[in-house]
C-alpha cells in the first residue's frame, strides 16, 4: 500500500506541529554526520522543472560569522525604524542566534536562472518557492533530530552577497542558524512574545472566488 504507518504518520505531523523558529541555542557542535542527513533532506526538496536552484554556503569562519551578525543587527535597526509606533517592541525581540548556533548555513537562490524556462515562464518566482521548500526540507528533518532552526531574513541581500563572493545573478535569500536547544518553544516565539497570533485556517481558504469563506452545503 501507499499509505504510511500510523506512527511514521504522526511523526510527520508532529514534526510540523511542533516545528519552531528557534533564536535561543546552545554552543554544542553539530554532529558532521548529522548535518549531512539534514542537507541531504534540503536536497530531497521539489524544484519547478527538476532546477534544483537551492546552493548552501556553510560559515565556518568565526569572523565571518561575526560580519553577518552586524549585516543583521543593521538591518534590523532599521527595521525598527520602518515600524513606527512598534520600534521599541521590536527592537526587545531576539531576531537571530547567529553567534550562539552550533551551524551556521546561508541559502542561497542559484545564478543563471534565465536557462531555466520549464514552469518558470509565467511564474519566474517558481525558483524562489523551490529554495524555500528546501529550507522547509531541512526545518523539518532538523526538528525531527531534535535540532533547532531559525530563518533570518534580516539582511541586506547585495551586502551579504559581497561579504561571501556570491557571483552575479545569485541571491542570498537566508541565513539558517542550526544547533542544539534546551527546549524547543511551546508556541511561535512571535506568539509567545504578544507580537501577533496565527490565523484561523477557515478564513484563509476560500471557494470558488477570492474571499468566500462559507462552504459549500
Amino acid at each position: 500500500m501507499n499509505r504510511f504507518t500510523e506512527p511514521e504518520i504522526a511523526a510527520l505531523y508532529r514534526a510540523m506541529r511542533e516545528r519552531r523558529d528557534m533564536r535561543h541555542f546552545l554552543p554544542d557542535p553539530v554532529d558532521p554526520d548529522m548535518l549531512t542527513r539534514l542537507l541531504e533532506a534540503a536536497h530531497l526538496a521539489p524544484s519547478v522543472g527538476l532546477m534544483q536552484p537551492w546552493r548552501f554556503v556553510r560559515i565556518t569562519a568565526p569572523a565571518l560569522r561575526r560580519e553577518i551578525h552586524k549585516l543583521v543587527q543593521a538591518e534590523k535597526t532599521a527595521t525598527a525604524q520602518a515600524l513606527g509606533e512598534r520600534q521599541e517592541e521590536f527592537l526587545r525581540l531576539k531576531v537571530e542566534g547567529i553567534l550562539q548556533c552550533g551551524e551556521l548555513l546561508v541559502a542561497v537562490l542559484m545564478d543563471r536562472r534565465e536557462r531555466h524556462v520549464f514552469g518558470r515562464r509565467t511564474l519566474p518566482e517558481m525558483d524562489l518557492a523551490s529554495v524555500a521548500c528546501a529550507i522547509q526540507n531541512l526545518w523539518l528533518a532538523a526538528r525531527a533530530e531534535g535540532i533547532g532552526m531559525g530563518w533570518v531574513s534580516l539582511f541586506d541581500p547585495v551586502a551579504l552577497a559581497e561579504l561571501l563572493q556570491i557571483p552575479a545573478g545569485a541571491k542570498p535569500v537566508a541565513v539558517l542558524c542550526l544547533g542544539h536547544v534546551e527546549a524547543f518553544y511551546p508556541a511561535p516565539m512571535l506568539e509567545l512574545e504578544g507580537w501577533t497570533r496565527r490565523c484561523p485556517l477557515q478564513d484563509l481558504v476560500f471557494h470558488d472566488q477570492w474571499g468566500n469563506t462559507k462552504a459549500p452545503a
